[in-house]
């Protein structure tokens, strides 16, 4: 059987006739081109629209004249994208934004935050005040309420749990418990993320905060006409100024003893990841989120949730308060403790010792008053050892406490409490010259 050899005419027999007018379709085009190649001349690649190009040109086709386009997409399951208007320009997320954000109510459920809390308001304690300038979109109100209602509860728990404490030593507790480095912690263990640069395009559920932009005081206190004159000593600071002029943790109001941040440049920002300013305020910003969260519970909420959430977030955190002791004479201050609460003397009597002549001796002393042992001590030599063990005995009296169960002045707000009993009141640290 030979084989047929096609002719190039045929399809063109067997092909439609064109109206007259009508635009000439592909498949007449290809066919044009086939009869039009030549072997000898090169080859030219003839352009034809995609099917996708076609869909589009009859969808703009179909919008110019006013009529339905329909390109079978289920728009009930798949809902078109709302348009932002202008979002880039804004210096925060718009406040609606905040029901479509994924991290958003991934922070709400995580946190267990009640309902009654919604997620605009959220998003408002992820916005800083160096993002947005706004009062009316930024955190600053809700931190300034949080900071406040954190500070309460802790100072109120500090001082009925340890009645005794010293004034240095409680503002150095308040700010292990609600300083911006711990806040800082608390917010990055509830996974809260930072974004790059605040802006309105930027997710709601991200921290905006801007590193290089000032950002004033906020809390109670009063700052010093002249912080120059405490700094070189001309005028003293004592317990009664700080607790007068200075903020919650004791520290001066006004004066900063870090530099001011400087935009690092181009070959700075690629060797380097961040600065010392950079990252403190990295720190602020989180600890102003943590507060705004708490002041967000506070208005939602009420009394009684803001001070669960502080006991469950802030307050359950475990620290040892006697590392934050250092004294300068501890065996001077323990021989006027004794003589202020008329015991007898101290005597540091050697309990136990082994090695005297080797090269590691252990000493064991103790410091008595009396018969009653107040510490004692292990040391490698007899003077460290008392030394040491006049430090345990300061301690042990300062950190005395009633229990952990202590009650606290803020639940005679709740109705139907018990009788109020007056918790314990020491007269004060002894003042050491």
């Amino acid at each position: 059987m030979k084989r047929l050899r096609i002719d190039p005419r045929w399809p063109i027999q067997l092909a439609r006739p064109v109206p007259a007018g009508a635009a000439p379709s592909c498949c007449s085009q290809i066919h044009a081109a086939l009869r039009t190649f030549r072997p000898d001349q090169p080859f030219r690649a003839v352009r034809h629209q995609s099917t996708s190009a076609l869909t589009l040109d009859s969808a703009l086709e179909a919008a110019a004249a006013d009529e339905p386009y329909d390109d079978g997409t289920d728009h009930v399951r798949f809902p078109p994208l709302e348009r932002l208007p202008n979002a880039t320009k804004l210096p925060s997320p718009l406040p609606e934004r905040a029901l479509t954000s994924a991290k958003l109510a991934a922070l709400h459920a995580r946190l267990s935050l009640p309902q009654k809390l919604p997620l605009q308001t959220l998003a408002r304690a992820l916005v800083d005040v160096s993002a947005d300038e706004n009062p009316l979109f930024n955190n600053v109100n809700l931190a300034f309420v949080g900071q406040t209602i954190t500070h309460y509860h802790v100072a109120e728990w500090l001082m009925c749990r340890y009645p005794r404490l010293p004034m240095t030593i409680m503002y150095a507790a308040m700010k292990a418990y609600a300083g911006d480095e711990i806040l800082h912690s608390v917010a990055r263990s509830w996974g809260v993320e930072s974004a790059a640069e605040p802006g309105g395009e930027v997710d709601p559920g991200l921290l905006q905060f801007s590193m290089y932009k000032p950002v004033s005081h906020i809390g109670f206190g009063y700052g010093r006409k002249d912080n120059s004159q405490v700094e070189q000593g001309r005028w003293r600071r004592g317990i009664a100024n700080r607790v007068l002029f200075d903020d919650d943790f004791g520290e001066q109001i006004g004066h900063d003893t870090r530099k001011k941040a400087q935009i690092p440049t181009s070959s700075q920002r690629t060797f380097s990841y961040g600065t010392e300013e950079t990252r403190a305020a990295a720190e602020r910003a989180h600890a102003a989120a943590v507060r705004a969260v708490v002041g967000s519970v506070y208005a939602h909420c009420g009394r009684e949730a803001g001070k669960a959430f502080i006991r469950a977030h802030i307050l359950s955190r475990t620290i040892d308060v006697s590392t934050l002791f250092e004294f300068k004479s501890p065996v001077v201050e323990l021989a006027r403790l004794c003589q202020r609460e008329d015991f007898e003397p101290p005597v540091a009597r050697l309990l136990s010792e082994t090695g005297r002549l080797s090269r590691t001796p252990v000493f064991v002393v103790g410091i008595f008053s009396g018969k009653d042992k107040l510490g004692e001590a292990v040391a490698g030599n007899l003077d460290h050892a008392r030394y040491k063990a006049a430090m345990n005995s300061l301690k042990s009296w300062y950190l005395y406490s009633p229990g952990e169960s202590v009650r606290v002045p803020s639940e005679m707000l709740v109705e139907g409490s018990k009788a109020w009993e007056p918790t314990y009141i020491d007269i004060g640290e002894i003042i050491h010259g």
